[in-house]
């Protein structure tokens, strides 16, 4: 069984706030989390938190998690014209590759035209995982050119859920199981005026509940992949 971790680094909750509370509580808890459980995540960086917060992109990369890019500012691409959204992708690139290698991207929202493989291709992305099985997409982890697709597998307030009832979401899961999560949902949000299922369960409740969530594949005796471990994996598959 093979199962990824992945955060979308970005401020809290957009497009309703403006805040950085996941930034300064939320991601030191999920990195030391992280470290608990030794498991290396995909952590995609907007590119803006990445520059408000430079030392928290060393601490991810010092402890041999992947850096990823979310993007400049949390930019919605279907939103955008190509022009703009390449602009915004390379501008991305340009900030987060002063950290470490970048080989790995996720669309804002998950919204992700397929005309940005090319954009991807030309800029030196090897895997992107801006799909969502749970938004309907079927085509499974492929080649979109030479840009392997990692569809994400569920929306991140599943793993807030009670665990009777994320149980029963888990089991019926494809694999490859791909989950993101934001810093911000770590945070208690239950007093800012956003959606409900971006404000349930957050904060302590969330990191014991993503801690358990590992715990339950490592007693399944599961792999646990970066974007660039998958890109590893079905390289060779793709040669043979």
């Amino acid at each position: 069984m093979i199962v990824s971790i992945t955060f979308d680094v970005e401020h809290d909750c957009p497009p309703y706030l403006t805040t950085t509370r996941g930034m300064e509580e939320g991601l030191p808890k999920l990195i030391d989390l992280m470290a608990e459980k030794r498991v290396k995540a995909t952590f995609f960086f907007t590119a803006e938190m990445a520059k408000r917060f430079p030392e928290l992109v060393r601490r991810v990369i010092d402890e041999g998690h992947e850096l990823g890019s979310h993007n400049y500012n949390h930019e919605r691409l279907d939103k955008l014209s190509r022009a703009e959204g390449e602009r915004a992708i390379v501008k991305s690139l340009e900030v987060l590759r002063r950290f470490g290698e970048v080989v790995s991207f996720r669309a804002p929202n998950l919204q992700f035209p397929n005309y940005y493989y090319d954009v991807l291709e030309r800029n030196g992305i090897l895997v992107d995982s801006s799909k969502a099985t749970y938004k309907g997409y079927r085509e499974g982890v492929r080649f979109f050119g030479d840009v392997l697709e990692v569809p994400a597998s569920t929306t991140s307030s599943v793993i807030r859920l009670p665990w009777r009832i994320q149980g029963l979401i888990h089991s019926h899961l494809k694999e490859p199981r791909v989950y993101f999560a934001h810093p911000w949902e770590f945070v208690p949000m239950q007093r800012e005026k956003i959606r409900f299922d971006c404000k349930f369960n957050t904060g302590d409740k969330a990191v014991e509940l993503l801690g358990r969530l590992i715990d339950h594949y490592k007693r399944e005796g599961a792999r646990f992949y970066t974007m660039r471990e998958f890109y590893s994996e079905y390289q060779k598959l793709k040669r043979e």
